[in-house]
Order: C-alpha cells, then structure tokens, then sequence
C-alpha cells in the first residue's frame, strides 16, 4: 500500500488553528497556541485518516457495518436505551481488542521516542485526548497519566473506542449519522504534574461583562472543576488593570491525583490543612490573568481556557495551558445568561457562580 504514513501524525509545532480538520479542534487549537509562543504542554497529534485507517488496516470497519446492518433501535425512545448501551459495549469492546496496525504503531512510537527525549524522560507520562472536527465537550473521552509505548498505543485505541459510547451513538442516531464511524484526532500531550488546576473565562459568565476574567480552580488535576465535583475556589480580574476585584475561597474537600500504585487517576479527600486554602497565589492568579488575556487577543474572541500549575517550577515556567475554546453562550446569545448544564467549562462556571460575599486582593 503506497501511503505516506508519517503523514498520519504531526507535531503540535506544526500545526495550527486552519488544520481543524485534519486533526480536531482541540490539537489544532494547541498547536495555534504552541507556535504563537503560549505555554502548551509537549506533544503530538494523530489525524482523523489515522482513525479510518485503524478500522481499514484492522478489518474492524467490515466488522463495525456488519454489527450494525443489523441493529435497530430508535434514539428517541427512551425504552430502546439498553439496546444502545448493549451495542456500546460490544463493539468498545470490539475496537479495544484490536492491536495497532504496524505502519501506524511505527510513526506513533517514533513521535513517542522523540516526546520522551525532548523531555529527558524514559517512558514519559502523557494524556490522550479526544479531538473531534466539531465541537462535543465531554462526549468522548481522554485518559490521563499514561506511561511507555505499549500503554500509549493501548489508549489512543480506547480515545478512539469512546467514539462507540452510548451518548455518541444515540447523538448520531438522532441526527441520521452513520453509526459506524465518527473520525476524531488524538492528541498525545505531556502531563503536567498540577499542584493545581482549572478552568478561565474571559469573560464575566453570568452577564456576560467582557472587562474581567474568571478564574476558577482546585488542587490537583482539573476534572474536579470542569466536572463539577467540587466547589471551586474562583476569581474575578480586571482585564485591563490585572486587579482582583472579587474573591471567593471554598472548602475543597476533594481533589484528583494520580494513584502511582495502580497509575490511575482518582479522586481523593484533599488533606485537612489544604481545604480552606487557596489553591493559586496571588502571583500565580495574575500570571493566569495575563496568559488569558493574550490568548484572548491572539483569537479575537472571548475563551474558555483550561490550565494547569507545575508544581516542580516556578513561575512563570509553572504555568501551562492545556485547552482553548471560544466562548459559546455569550457570544452567540448575548441578551440571556449563560446556560448551566454543565457540558462545559463555562456552563459549569455559570452555574457555580453564588451571592457568596466577596474579598479581594490587588496586584502588587
């Protein structure tokens, strides 16, 4: 077969916000912040042809047709939900059992060998995350933490598998897609070890106020705050004077850390002298500020920006960002608030935001 299979895979550094397509909005994003200079984790992408070429190279899309020629099932009848989540779960497992095609398995083990080397880490530990070409916060899924090449090949496979998910075919389903298929890229990023991490809108979520920047957070990893387990510590910064104008500090009672026995990332209590306590500095509070506030500018549009703190460096190096979108209820409705179901950042955001009494601080 006459393909160029390095093709499947790019760089972050060679990509940018025109290659959506190619390899999803989440990969082409950070690689539009990778070249303006922003600072993005290490990393790279596999395309959407990657996906199809799996399924081709592996005779699962013969198997995927066939499964489902025969499967019937009516999205909008909420009695026919067990045959949709019977048929994820067979052919998730279909997709998992499959090893990686070895023109594939080649390309992708060479960008992991040179990821590791750039780090200076053997067997660096990375994420894989979904990127689809349009836009489905939270309908499929990444995994964190994933550590040498046989573990990485194993979960660019499940990112793809989660395309199969229950939510995502009744989605097609309803919409008259193919339920066969649905290409998304995966980005292989470098993990942050976050002392702490969230979310930043830059702008004010619940009316919509374009002068500040809200920022909200919790210790460790950032699935606490963007799925809405905790309740967050949150801030709100003038855009253009960089002062905090508002302050709320909440009890966190839980976080996200990596478990080194099992590799897995779990949620645990948060230890008692830290749940009362801020999880940013104010330097580090002004730091993000600023990063958002450039990002803003790069695109010409209000983001919702996910981000991380190192906790090995200091700062400025310690701050990361791991995710821009633009904005979606403001932008597009600016007369209503913010929706609250919590599909994203900001929907979470919206909905946490209290009558709590204020405090703040100034920058320095």
């Amino acid at each position: 077969m006459n393909r160029n299979f390095e093709r499947l895979v790019y760089r972050l550094d060679e990509l940018g916000k025109e290659h959506i397509t190619l390899v999803g909005k989440k990969c082409a994003h950070l690689g539009e912040l990778t070249k303006a200079g922003f600072p993005v984790p290490k990393g790279f992408a596999l395309t959407l042809e990657a996906y199809d070429l799996f399924l081709k190279e592996t005779g699962t899309a013969e198997e995927l047709k066939r499964y489902f020629d025969g499967f019937d099932a009516n999205p909008d009848d909420n009695g026919d939900f067990p045959k949709f989540s019977a048929a994820s779960a067979a052919v998730r497992g279909l997709v998992e059992s499959k090893g990686m095609p070895e023109p594939i398995a080649g390309v992708v083990g060479q960008y992991y060998s040179e990821l590791c080397e750039a780090t200076g880490c053997t067997d660096l530990a990375v994420s894989t995350r979904s990127a689809g070409p349009e836009s489905h916060p939270g309908q499929y899924e990444s995994f964190l933490h994933i550590s040498g090449m046989p573990h990485v090949m194993k979960h660019i496979i499940k990112v793809w598998a989660s395309t199969f998910n229950t939510r995502s075919l009744i989605a097609r389903a309803r919409g008259g897609f193919a339920l066969d298929r649905d290409p998304i890229g995966v980005c292989v990023l470098q993990m942050v070890n976050a002392k702490a991490a969230g979310v930043i809108f830059t702008l004010n979520p619940t009316n919509g106020d374009p002068s500040k920047i809200v920022i909200e957070g919790n210790w460790g990893l950032g699935e606490s705050v963007v799925s809405g387990s905790v309740n967050p510590d949150q801030w709100t910064v003038d855009k253009v004077t960089l002062e905090c104008v508002a302050c709320r500090l909440s009890r966190k009672n839980s976080e996200y850390v990596l478990d080194v026995d099992s590799g897995k990332v779990t949620e645990v209590a948060t230890p008692q002298e830290r749940v009362a306590a801020p999880c940013l500095t104010e330097d580090e509070v002004i730091e993000l500020a600023k990063a958002a506030k450039r990002i803003e500018r790069h695109y010409g549009t209000a983001q919702d920006i996910e981000w991380a703190i190192h906790g090995d460096y200091g700062l400025p190096e310690s701050v990361f960002i791991l995710q821009t979108r633009p904005e979606t209820g403001w932008s597009k409705e600016k007369e209503k608030p913010a929706t609250k179901n919590h599909f994203t950042a900001m929907d979470y955001i919206a909905g946490s935001i209290s009558s709590t009494k204020y405090g703040g601080f100034k920058k320095p």
